[in-house]
């Protein structure tokens, strides 16, 4: 049986230093992104900007940061 992100006990503890975030906000603002588009279930975007109304942020950094997280995470196993 596959196992939803949420079920992984490394997400039950995702914290993020509010000052990074900003900082990094900061630091990208007028910076060129490029739009992309992901399907995602709306429970999931719920639980999106529940936390990120938690740590005071917009669900799309949130989506961001955990994205880049994860991106790192991957190339430190590899």
């Amino acid at each position: 049986m596959k196992k939803s992100v949420k079920q992984l006990k490394e997400y039950d503890k995702i914290e993020f230093d509010i000052n990074d975030v900003i900082e990094g906000m900061k630091r990208l603002k007028g910076s060129r992104r490029k739009p992309t588009s992901i399907a995602l279930e709306d429970e999931v975007i719920e639980e999106l900007k529940a936390i990120a109304s938690v740590k005071g942020i917009p669900y799309q950094v949130l989506m961001r940061m955990l994205i880049t997280d994860g991106l790192n995470r991957l190339k430190k196993a590899s």
